[in-house]
């Protein structure tokens, strides 16, 4: 008897030992407290943005000054999101915008609401669960985050417009959430998807940043994803970008700058080549860190954009 307790003792405390790493996995990698903002307007972590830092601010005082509607939803598993719509015109096209990894709509989609106005389209920029206004308390790296990108499209057919035309937009994470979607069967008011900086799986981008940290990826990954279906409650690798593009339902423009070194850029050019949809394009931008392809080359952003929608009305 001794023996037997002995086992299982110790098989006791290699699960409670597996259990607390899969604890701390996701606390670092999926849980978001609920956090103040530090200034008024913030710019994203890290050096890479600090010579943008002005324009960014910029940008978001003009977008604040131009007093959106606020709007809000119910997600599928009951999380209250919350967006912003800003209206160019009563018939204007409508991009849905998503943005990324702890971001929040007001930081990471900066300039987005310019960009739409510029391009003759209305926008609803949404922060996603965890972010902003918008509750929850698990990042889900687009898994759970796609199904709220259908239940917004369903908002603006329902609330803003039955007849709208719709492009879902999202940058890294955004993007991931808006290209899951778009292997969806979609409403035909959805009529493009646009793509920036995203990554291929969920998998693939936490691997890539376990090696950044130099630790084992192989080894430590499937604590994360354990961490994520026991205390996230969701299946990481449930939905992926690259696999969603073999069902591709809607044209789709990708866009990634050549010196990413968050979200690689040749996860962008796996994603489009794995794209069966006959509309797609893949632009590159050179020398553009994470996320900073528009504020690189912002005439070529624009330019790329409407060679696009001349692809698609080519069609």
């Amino acid at each position: 008897m001794t023996a037997l307790y002995i086992a299982l003792a110790v098989m006791g405390g290699i699960i409670f030992l597996i259990l607390l790493i899969s604890f701390v996995c996701f606390l670092m990698a999926f849980y978001a407290p609920r956090q103040k903002k530090k200034q008024e307007f913030e710019i994203p972590p890290g050096k890479i943005y600090e010579p943008f830092r002005d324009i960014m601010i910029k940008w978001m005082k003009e977008a604040a000054a131009m007093q959106p509607k606020e709007v809000s939803i119910t997600s599928f598993d009951g999380i209250t999101l919350y967006g912003k719509y800003y209206e160019y015109s009563k018939d204007a096209p409508i991009e849905l915008m998503f943005h990324g990894y702890r971001g929040s709509a007001e930081r990471d989609l900066c300039g987005g609401v310019q960009r739409c106005f510029t391009l003759g389209r209305s926008c609803l920029i949404v922060d996603q669960r965890t972010a902003g206004k918008s509750g929850g308390r698990v990042i889900t790296f687009g898994v759970k985050e796609s199904r709220d990108c259908l239940k917004w499209i369903d908002y603006i057919i329902e609330n803003i417009n039955r007849d709208a035309k719709i492009i879902i937009t999202g940058i890294s994470m955004g993007a991931a959430t808006v290209t899951i979607a778009a292997g969806e069967k979609l409403p035909p008011n959805v009529i493009a998807a646009l793509a920036d900086c995203g990554y291929t799986s969920a998998k693939d981008i936490i691997k890539k940043v376990v090696r950044q940290l130099h630790l084992p990826a192989d080894i430590v990954y499937p604590f994360i994803k354990l961490g994520a279906r026991i205390y996230g409650g969701f299946d990481l690798e449930k939905y992926s970008p690259i696999e969603a593009m073999k069902n591709c339902t809607i044209p789709i423009i990708f866009i990634h700058g050549t010196t990413d070194d968050y979200v690689p850029y040749e996860m962008s050019v796996k994603n489009f080549d794995a794209c069966t949809h006959s509309i797609k394009k893949m632009v590159s931008v050179e020398n553009a860190g994470h996320g900073l392809a528009y504020l690189v080359d912002t005439e070529g952003y624009f330019n790329a954009i409407r060679d696009f929608d001349e692809m698609m009305l080519a069609k």
